[in-house]
């Protein structure tokens, strides 16, 4: 076994130095004179090998921080635990360049939130600091500060831990500062009665307040409780009125500002047949009545193929004039323009609207929404009986229980309906006072 070296760490000579070895190596007559002194200031160089046999070294002040350091790195080169110090010196915003790329989610919606994270939340102020210097108390005290919500926590906080847990597999951290940050900002709790979907005569009321053109489509949400992206992706070739079902196979989602077809629902369980009302049929009939779909079966590779979809708008295939280019519009339904120009009108209209503020956010939203018929439609499933399992195959749920918790809700008369089950379970009981 080699002996180690007596001179490590060795002291560097210095060219503002005055003693007496800094001056032979840097005469006066060439470097400048110096005033002379007996000890010498320069740095003292700690070398030492990685773990791969490659000899590095590192300046310090002081001797006795250069020997610490070297006590450290051959022991951590020992127990196999070494990093290199210049892997952890590298910036988060590069880091975010090699670690994106081999990340980067299929799903436009789960990529654009998270690239909606990166550039809003995290580069701007972790972009420029090198991973080895980010500390778990800056990381806390900047998302309770800067990142307002609870959701948005959850999911800057998911990115962030991501990207230093990933640095940590490639040996540029010793730890992961992300682990013991804490969410700070509380769950948004609403109130019951801002959770409440419409009754069926409310409901009823606000089909009257919709336009002509989409009142087939909110019978068809409101009879089979689709996603918007199910109703407005729903192609001829997967619906079936003669036997009265809809196959979810394809649907539309919105990738900043375009509307792409996506194979697979939001999941798994999303991929199913769903039954028809007469209403749903007849919904979809007029539809296709007032503007024909091709039943032609393409794939998504073929593209948006607008042509083969049951609800579009009432423009769909005329030609205006745009940039100065005739265009034919493809009629495809865009969620902020239906919510915008359709929906909030409407409920408006009829004194249903309802604006609820985040008051951690600020952000503003209408109730009820559109969405809220999937709500509606697992009330009344349950309420006449429908098994919880056959309601979740039905909205394209995962889980059952999550069915219950967050789609169903109390319906009228649930009250009294509780009341005459418990008096109706056996003989009145009587109390009596008792000395």
């Amino acid at each position: 076994m080699p002996r180690r070296a007596t001179n490590n760490p060795r002291q560097l000579r210095s060219k503002s130095c005055g003693c007496k070895l800094c001056v032979e190596a840097y005469p006066p007559e060439e470097y400048g004179d110096r005033a002379r002194r007996r000890d010498c200031v320069g740095s003292w160089q700690a070398r030492y090998r990685d773990a791969d046999g490659r000899q590095k070294a590192k300046n310090f002040p002081k001797a006795k921080d250069a020997n610490a350091f070297l006590d450290k790195v051959r022991d951590s080169v020992r127990s196999g635990t070494y990093l290199d110090p210049k892997r952890g010196e590298i910036s988060l915003a590069a880091w975010w360049e090699e670690w994106w790329p081999g990340h980067e989610p299929v799903r436009p919606t789960t990529r654009n939130r998270k690239l909606s994270l990166w550039t809003c939340h995290i580069e701007p102020k972790w972009g420029r600091r090198k991973l080895a210097s980010i500390r778990t108390a800056e990381v806390q005290a900047w998302l309770r500060k800067d990142v307002k919500g609870h959701a948005t926590q959850v999911k800057a906080r998911e990115l962030f831990r991501a990207l230093m847990r990933d640095a940590m597999v490639d040996d540029r951290i010793a730890k992961n500062p992300i682990d013991a940050v804490a969410i700070t900002a509380s769950a948004p709790a609403k109130h019951p009665d801002e959770l409440r979907p419409p009754t069926e005569e409310q409901y009823a009321q606000l089909r009257e307040a919709i336009p002509i053109w989409y009142q087939p489509l909110v019978d068809f949400a409101h009879e089979t409780g689709m996603r918007w992206g199910e109703i407005i992706g729903l192609r001829a070739c997967y619906l079936d009125l003669e036997e009265g079902t809809a196959d979810v196979r394809h649907i539309l989602v919105d990738d900043r500002g375009t509307i792409v077809r996506q194979k697979m629902p939001k999941t798994v369980a999303g991929y199913r047949t769903v039954p028809l009302t007469t209403i749903a049929a007849q919904a979809a009939g007029l539809m296709l009545e007032r503007l024909p779909a091709s039943s032609e079966m393409t794939a998504v590779e073929d593209g948006l193929c607008p042509e083969e979809l049951v609800f579009r708008g009432p423009m769909a295939g005329e030609t205006r004039l745009l940039k100065g280019k005739k265009v034919v519009l493809d009629g495809v339904l865009r969620g902020n323009n239906f919510r915008r120009r359709v929906w909030i009108p409407a409920i408006k209209e009829v004194g249903l609207a309802r604006l609820i503020k985040d008051p951690e956010t600020g952000r503003e939203e209408y109730w009820p929404r559109l969405h809220d018929y999937r709500h509606a439609l697992a009330s009344r499933l349950h309420a006449r009986g429908v098994s919880e399992k056959d309601v979740q195959l039905m909205l394209g749920q995962e889980r059952g229980g999550r069915v219950t918790w967050l789609y169903t809700h109390g319906s009228e008369g649930a009250a009294d309906r509780v009341r005459a089950a418990l008096e109706d379970g056996g003989e009145a009981r009587h109390l009596r006072a008792v000395s």
